[in-house]
């Protein structure tokens, strides 16, 4: 299944793009199938291209308890790394919005392809680390993207490296996945607001 349907509704990339925004407000809903959904994701792990064709990117999907599970792990540590000295409202609220969704991504990146990425060709040892993260962050957009097209809000978190260890042993995650980042996703709630946006000309250069 690809992204955008083959039929003169579907949706255009440009559309696709100004669809994804990031969504914190999330139901514990979604307008497709968990068949559809893990479709699409795979999708996007099969083509999404990566440098050398490393394929080092990994991908978790937690639904029902196991989403739960995650985000409960999360308040907990967060509560504890905070102290009983600090308002921990606010943060309790955030992460309980996380949790209420009807998923969450994991994204991982595979430090043994990388570190065998920089012993096969140690003239590009720095670059890889680089070329890695690059990868992910392709994943985490075309993912992002194509949850749009279906009215599926999503945002991106950055709760690692605090969550890295709970979460490695709870999902029985492979040793060599360094967690990158994480997605809570499901029907929109509430829209986000209005985006704003620098002058494109000081940010597009073009020579001719």
């Amino acid at each position: 299944m690809g992204l955008f349907k083959k039929d003169k509704k579907a949706m255009t990339f440009d559309n696709a793009m100004e669809e994804r925004r990031s969504i914190y407000n999330l139901k514990d809903s979604i307008s497709i199938s968990d068949d559809e959904l893990e479709s699409m994701i795979a999708h996007a792990v099969k083509h999404v291209p990566s440098s050398f064709n490393s394929q080092s990117t990994r991908i978790v999907l937690l639904l029902n308890d196991n989403n739960n599970k995650f985000w409960d792990n999360t308040k907990a540590i967060l509560k504890e790394v905070m102290g009983e000295n600090r308002d921990f409202e606010p943060t309790e609220q955030k992460i309980d919005n996380f949790k209420h969704s009807y998923g969450t991504i994991l994204f991982y990146e595979d430090q043994d392809v990388v570190s065998g990425l920089q012993e096969q060709m140690p003239n590009y040892y720095d670059n890889f680390a680089i070329w890695s993260t690059q990868t992910n962050a392709m994943h985490q957009f075309a993912i992002w993207t194509a949850l749009a097209t279906k009215g599926i809000g999503a945002s991106l978190q950055h709760y690692n490296p605090l969550v890295d260890e709970i979460t490695s042993n709870e999902f029985n995650i492979p040793k060599s996945w360094k967690l990158i980042a994480q997605m809570p996703f499901g029907d929109i709630r509430e829209a986000a607001g209005e985006k704003t946006f620098n002058p494109v000309e000081d940010r597009f250069v073009i020579k001719k």
